[in-house]
C-alpha cells in the first residue's frame, strides 16, 4: 500500500507508537507465543460426552473453543508500524471477536477492547440493512467484526451493537486494556460503512440511506446527503446497491478524497428493479412478506449516479458519470491529486471494462484504458497510484492469466511487472520508497497460495517468493516495507500468523497456534483423516486438482462409500493446502472416503479454464465431477454402490444437476441453499456466464428443470434456509412442487429465520446431524 507519510507525520506517529507501547506493557505480561493459546474445553463444556474419548462429534465441531485454535483475523500494521492489531474470538465464545494489539519491539500482546463489557451485558442488535450487508460480505460471529487505524494512529474506529467507538490510548492508566474507548454515536438507527476521512478530521457513516459526518475535534454531526421526498425508499444514498454487495464486491457507496475536501457518493434509484414479495418463515412469527427490490437476470438493474458532496454538505451535484442502464459502477478510487477520480465502468454483458478519469471540477472525462475479453472481465480492486499519480499498478489478464502491469498515465503506455501462466490473487501493496510491489499469487502450484514481491520498475525476472512453508498464505506489508504478516495454514497445521522480515524471514510468531497438547484439537488428532493431492485429466485434457480424505484406518485395496464435496462454481477454489476441520472430516471419521475437485469453470486457473462455462453451467462442471469419481473406482478406493455427493450453494446446485444427469452413479445427495432455476438469480452473477436469458437458450440447458426425469426415489436430501435473501426459497420451493409432480420421494429440511449461510451454533449442529444421519442410512459405512 502506498502511502506519503511526511516527517513531521512519522514522528507524531512514532511519539504515538511510543504511548500505545507504554499503555501495552502496563496492561500486560508478555505472552510465549504473544497469543494465548486457549486451555481445551472439558466433554461437557464442548458438549460432546465423549471427547475424552476422542470421538469427534458434531456437537464438539460446533462448539467453542475452536478447534482450529486462537485464530486471529483482520491483522494489520498501525499507521507508524509500531503495533499489530487483530481480531481474536474469546475463549468462551469463539464468534464473539474483541480488539487486540501486539507491541513488535516489547512482544507483549493486549486486549484493546472487550466486546461484552461495552455492550454491558446486552445482547447486541441490528438493523435489517446491516444484517444484509454482513451476509454479502460474509462475516460471521459478532462483536467487533470490523475496525479501522486513523491515518495518524492516534486512534481506533469500530462498529459496535449498531453504534461506533472510538478507542484513543491518552487515558490508559495502566491497569485498563491498553486505551480508552469513547462512544461517537448513540442511536436507534444502525450506523453502517464508517471510515475515517483520509486526513482524519472526520468520521463518516451511513445511517439509514443517507451519508453522514463526524467532525472529531468539535464532535458535530452533519447529515450530507438528503433522500429526495416522495422516493418511497427506492433511492438510497452512499450505499452500495444489492449487485455491487453480492456479486462486485464493492462493498461501499461514498469514496473520500484524499485531502478531505470532498466526497464522491452513489445515488442509487432502485425504482426500475421490480419489488417482488419475498417471503420469509420464522419460528415465532409465522410467514412475513418482505417487499425486495432484487433484479433477477434478464431484467432492470438499479441506476447508479455519482456525484460529488463536501462533507458539510454543501455543493452537491452530479459528476456526469453513472445512471446508465446499459453498464454498471464497479469500482471507485480518487486520484492522489484530489481533483480527479477514477471509475471502473462496466458494460452490462461484461465484456468490457473502461477505467475512467473524471475531472471532478469540470466533470470531463478521460479513458485511461480499456479491458475486453470474449467471454467476460473479470473485477478487480485496483489501480494503485504511485509517483505522485503519474503512473498506477493494474491487474490485467489481457495474456489469459491474472498478471500485474505498471500503467503511465499520460502516455497510456502498459508495462509487464509479472509474467506467467498462474493467476496474481490479490490487489498490490506498494513499498514506493523501497521500490517493490508485493501481491499474493499461485505461482508455484494452484493448489498453494504465496507471497511474492517484484521491483516496481519493471523487472519480472526478478520476482522473489516472501513466505516459505508450504501452504496457504494471505499477508500484508508494512507501511514502512520493513515487515510482513504472514497469515498460514497447512493441512497438517492449523492457522498461525507469524510477522517476518521484508525478505521472509521469521522475527516472531504473532498466533503461533501449536497443535501441541493443550489445543483444541489434540484429543481428536489420533484419528484425523489426513488429506492427499492429486491431479486427474478432465475430457479436454485439462489438469484437474483434486484433494481427498480417507478414513484414518484405512486400508489399500478395500472399497469405501464415499462423498463428493462439491462447490465447482465460478468464483471459487475448494481444493487448497490449508487447514480445514468440518463436515468432511466427520465424514472421514465415520468411514466415508471424501473427495473435493476444482472443476472447469472454478477460480485462479485462468480464462479459458473458467470460461468452460460460457452459455452452457452445468455441463463441463459435472463432466469432470464424473471424471474425479471415475478415478476413485478405478483407484480402488471408492465403492460404485455407495456414493454420495453434497454443496452448498452452488454446490447445492451442482449436487442437482450430478443427481439428475448421473443417477446411476449416486445413492445419496445433500443439496444446500441450491440455485434451480437461472431465471431466479441476479444479474451480475448470471448474465456474466449466462448473457441475457432472451438471448439464446442457455437458460433451458444450465437448469435443473431440463434434467427432472433423472431423479430417484430416496436420493435427495434438500436444504433451504427460509429467509434467504440472496438465493431464494423460491428455488427449493419450484423444484419442491417439480418433485411432487412426478411423485419423487425425497427429505426436506427447511430453516425458518435463517439466511443464505444458515448459521447459528444450534442450527448447524442440527443441519450436520441430520446430513451425516441421511448419509448414513442411504449410503451405510462399515461394509
Amino acid at each position: 500500500m502506498s502511502q506519503d507519510w511526511s516527517t513531521d507525520g512519522r514522528q507524531a506517529g512514532r511519539r504515538l507508537g511510543r504511548r500505545w507501547a507504554a499503555a501495552l506493557v502496563a496492561a500486560t505480561v508478555a505472552l510465549p507465543a504473544l497469543v494465548e493459546t486457549p486451555a481445551r474445553a472439558s466433554a461437557a463444556e464442548a458438549g460432546d460426552a465423549q471427547a475424552e474419548a476422542g470421538r469427534l462429534t458434531i456437537d464438539r465441531l460446533v462448539a467453542s473453543p475452536s478447534l482450529s485454535g486462537a485464530t486471529i483475523s483482520s491483522v494489520r500494521f498501525s499507521p507508524d508500524g509500531r503495533l499489530v492489531t487483530y481480531l481474536k474470538g474469546r475463549d468462551d465464545d469463539a464468534t464473539v471477536r474483541d480488539l487486540w494489539a501486539h507491541d513488535l519491539e516489547t512482544g507483549r500482546a493486549a486486549r484493546l477492547a472487550d466486546a461484552q463489557a461495552l455492550l454491558g451485558g446486552e445482547v447486541e442488535a441490528l438493523s435489517e440493512v446491516e444484517k444484509a450487508r454482513r451476509e454479502r460480505q460474509r462475516i460471521t460471529g459478532s462483536g467487533i467484526v470490523a475496525y479501522q487505524w486513523s491515518p495518524d494512529g492516534r486512534s481506533l474506529l469500530f462498529p459496535l451493537g449498531g453504534d461506533l467507538y472510538l478507542l484513543t490510548p491518552e487515558a490508559a492508566d495502566g491497569d485498563g486494556p491498553g486505551g480508552t474507548v469513547r462512544r461517537l454515536t448513540e442511536t436507534d438507527a444502525t450506523e453502517t460503512d464508517a471510515k475515517f476521512s483520509p486526513q482524519g478530521r472526520y468520521v463518516s457513516f451511513v445511517r439509514d440511506a443517507d451519508l453522514y459526518v463526524i467532525e472529531l475535534d468539535s464532535g458535530a454531526e452533519t447529515r450530507v446527503t438528503r433522500v429526495p421526498e416522495g422516493s418511497d425508499g427506492a433511492i438510497i444514498n452512499a450505499r452500495a446497491e444489492f449487485v455491487a454487495q453480492e456479486e462486485m464486491k464493492r462493498t461501499t457507496g461514498y469514496w473520500w478524497a484524499p485531502d478531505d475536501s470532498r466526497i464522491v457518493y452513489a445515488r442509487v434509484d432502485r425504482s426500475p428493479v421490480a419489488e417482488v414479495a419475498r417471503y420469509e418463515v420464522t419460528a415465532d412469527g409465522g410467514v412475513t412478506t418482505v417487499a425486495q427490490r432484487y433484479p433477477f437476470a434478464g431484467t432492470d438493474n438499479a441506476l447508479v449516479e455519482l456525484r460529488v458532496v463536501a462533507p458539510d454538505g454543501g455543493g452537491d451535484r452530479a459528476l456526469g458519470v453513472g445512471a446508465d442502464s446499459s453498464s454498471y459502477i464497479a469500482r471507485v478510487a480518487w486520484m492522489p491529486d484530489s481533483a480527479r477520480v477514477t471509475v471502473q465502468r462496466q458494460s452490462r454483458d461484461q465484456k468490457r471494462l473502461d477505467l475512467l478519469s473524471v475531472a471532478v471540477d469540470t466533470g470531463a472525462v478521460e479513458t485511461l484504458l480499456t479491458e475486453t475479453a470474449d467471454t467476460w472481465v473479470n473485477i478487480h480492486h485496483n489501480p494503485v497510484f504511485v509517483d505522485d499519480g503519474r503512473a498506477f499498478v493494474w491487474t490485467s489478464e489481457r495474456s489469459g492469466y491474472p498478471q500485474l502491469y505498471r500503467v503511465d498515465v499520460e502516455s497510456a503506455t502498459m508495462a509487464r511487472l509479472t509474467r506467467g501462466a498462474w493467476a496474481v490473487l490479490s490487489s498490490p501493496s506498494v513499498d514506493e520508497a523501497g521500490g517493490w510491489v508485493y501481491f499474493t499469487a499461485n505461482a508455484d502450484t494452484p493448489v498453494e497460495r504465496h507471497f511474492y514481491r517484484v521491483p516496481l520498475d519493471p523487472a519480472p525476472e526478478d520476482m522473489a517468493r516472501v513466505t516459505r512453508p508450504a501452504g496457504w498464505h494471505s499477508a500484508s506489508v508494512s507501511p514502512d516495507g520493513r515487515f510482513v504478516v504472514d497469515r498460514y495454514s497447512a493441512p497438517d497445521t492449523p492457522p498461525r500468523v507469524a510477522l517476518l522480515t521484508a525478505e521472509g524471514e521469521r522475527v516472531a510468531y504473532l498466533s503461533e497456534n501449536r497443535l501441541g497438547a493443550d489445543h483444541p484439537y489434540a484429543p481428536y488428532l489420533e484419528a484425523h483423516a489426513p488429506v492427499r493431492f492429486g491431479t486427474i485429466e478432465a475430457e479436454d485434457g485439462t489438469a484437474l486438482h483434486y484433494s481427498l480424505r480417507l478414513p484414518a484406518d484405512y486400508e489399500a485395496g478395500r472399497r469405501y462409500p464415499t462423498v463428493i464435496a462439491v462447490y465447482g462454481g465460478p468464483g471459487v477454489q475448494r481444493v487448497s493446502k490449508s487447514w480445514s476441520v468440518d463436515f468432511n472430516q466427520i465424514l472421514a471419521r465415520q468411514g466415508y472416503a471424501v473427495m473435493s475437485l476444482d472443476n472447469r469453470g472454478s477460480a485462479n486457473r485462468g480464462q479459458a479454464f473458467e470460461g468452460a462455462i460460457y452459455r452452457r453451467m452445468g455441463q463441463a462442471e459435472v463432466a469432470d465431477q464424473l471424471a474425479g469419481l471415475d478415478h476413485l473406482i478405478e483407484a480402488g478406493i471408492a465403492d460404485p454402490e455407495r456414493v454420495g455427493v453434497w454443496g452448498w450453494s452452488y454446490g447445492g446446485y451442482m449436487t442437482l444437476m450430478l443427481l439428475a444427469q448421473a443417477p446411476e452413479r449416486f445413492a445419496a445427495g445433500l443439496s444446500v441453499a441450491p440455485v434451480t432455476d437461472w431465471t431466479l438469480y441476479d444479474t451480475h452473477y448470471t448474465e456474466r456466464f449466462l448473457g441475457l436469458p432472451q438471448d439464446h437458450d442457455g437458460y433451458a440447458a444450465s437448469n435443473v428443470f431440463r434434467y427432472l426425469d433423472g431423479f430417484r426415489d430416496d436420493r435427495l436430501m434438500l436444504v433451504h434456509g427460509m429467509a434467504d435473501d440472496n438465493v431464494f426459497f423460491d428455488n427449493s420451493v419450484k423444484l419442491i412442487s417439480a418433485l411432487q409432480d412426478r411423485r419423487v420421494r425425497f427429505d426436506l429440511m427447511g430453516y425458518p429465520g435463517k439466511r443464505h449461510g444458515i448459521r447459528g451454533t444450534d442450527t448447524r449442529a442440527h443441519l450436520w446431524r441430520d446430513a451425516l444421519d441421511f448419509f448414513t442410512r442411504r449410503m451405510p459405512p462399515g461394509r
